[in-house]
């Protein structure tokens, strides 16, 4: 069915990515297991499109990559999101857009977090070899309290302090060695690659330090209105970012009111102007064009007309993924065994990695009769 849904438009995408950093990959299999997750806040951007999801899915098609393993961390959500039936719906919307952007299922294995209840236990464990310093030191905990602060908020979650802890839980369970990541990420496979290394000495050698890897054509693609700010779906204004299953219309209007300068023509100079700098950038990721060429491409056009250039470009690139999208989320019995055949796999990979962790710190090992279980699972 996958092979059906998918337009020649993004099949395309397969194998036009190349990766960097697959080279400082070593262990004794000489092979790459990628590990990425995205919680389910809501449809997918612009921004999480071609900053991540469609490098998943070349990673998936890469001949240096064994192993591609893709969560929807719906565990990491509960720290913003604690309404059941909007994580429900909000899980139905990423997997249908996973699919839908070109990620095939048969070939990765794509799975919901709290299906395999491994995440947690090996959360704990780690959390036993972390400090509260090296937790506090993160800049996302940090943001947070300062958030806090100027919101009147008194209480910060436990799970916000620990969510590092699991981050690092979830990539080791999988025994991934590779990790795509941004620059504000990297603190966090530093510390991956901490536990990994401390879990082996203190304990037995059982986990590889994973490295971030990163395409060669990628970039942070910024907030339309506030192009300081990189493209979210936290920011509460709805035009400061292009949603995958936003129609034609509701794009060009988006970008029409997209903040620029004074200032008509087109360059890309990100740091004195960042707003016309991130069109600049939307349209080079798309297109394969370095941003050089694109303004060279659109030298006596001004930033109005630019605007209008670029809106042609991201309606045709996104409609066959909207389709996708939308079609998929009319067939909830394919999402449900989509879930099923993901939650079967990786609980396979997961239980045997708990195994070897409980055998290493001397905890008695779960039955092998556990390792054949199977279920149903629903959205």
């Amino acid at each position: 069915m996958f092979n059906q849904l998918l337009r020649p438009q993004l099949r395309c995408l397969l194998n036009t990515t190349h990766i960097r950093g697959l080279s400082q990959v070593t262990d004794s299999t000489n092979t790459y297991r990628i590990y990425s997750a995205i919680q389910p806040t809501g449809a997918l951007h612009l921004g999480n499109y071609l900053g991540a999801i469609r490098q998943w899915i070349a990673y998936q098609c890469d001949h240096n990559v064994q192993q591609t393993v893709y969560c929807v961390a719906d565990l990491h959500s509960l720290t913003t999101i604690q309404d059941k039936q909007e994580i429900r719906r909000n899980m139905k919307v990423m997997i249908a857009s996973l699919i839908g952007c070109g990620l095939d299922p048969n070939r990765s294995v794509l799975y919901r977090q709290s299906d395999i209840p491994f995440h947690g236990q090996l959360c704990w464990i780690l959390a036993t070899l972390s400090t509260m310093p090296q937790l506090y030191r993160f800049p996302q905990f940090k943001a947070f309290i300062e958030c806090d602060k100027t919101q009147g908020m008194k209480d910060i979650p436990l799970g916000l302090y620990l969510y590092p802890v699991l981050q690092v839980a979830d990539i080791l369970l999988f025994k991934s060695n590779a990790v795509p990541v941004g620059d504000d990420q990297i603190p966090h496979l530093n510390f991956a690659r901490h536990l990994a290394h401390k879990f082996n000495t203190t304990f037995s050698q059982t986990f590889a330090e994973p490295v971030a890897i990163s395409p060669e054509l990628t970039g942070r693609i910024r907030s339309l209105r506030t192009a300081d700010k990189k493209m979210s779906k936290s920011e509460v204004n709805e035009k400061s970012r292009i949603e995958i299953t936003d129609s034609p219309d509701r794009i060009r209007e988006k970008i029409r009111k997209a903040v620029t300068d004074m200032r008509s023509e087109v360059t890309y100079e990100p740091d004195s102007r960042p707003g016309v700098s991130n069109l600049v950038a939307i349209y080079s990721l798309i297109s394969g064009l370095t941003p050089e060429e694109v303004c060279h491409q659109n030298m006596g056009r001004n930033t109005g007309e630019f605007k209008q250039v670029l809106s042609d470009l991201v309606v045709e690139h996104l409609k066959p993924i909207r389709d996708n999208v939308l079609r998929l989320m009319a067939d909830e019995s394919y999402l449900e065994q989509v879930l099923t055949d993901g939650h079967n796999r990786a609980f396979s990979i997961a239980q045997q990695t708990m195994c070897e962790v409980n055998d290493a710190i001397g905890s008695k090992s779960m039955p092998q009769s556990f390792a054949h279980f199977h279920t149903k699972i629903n959205i």
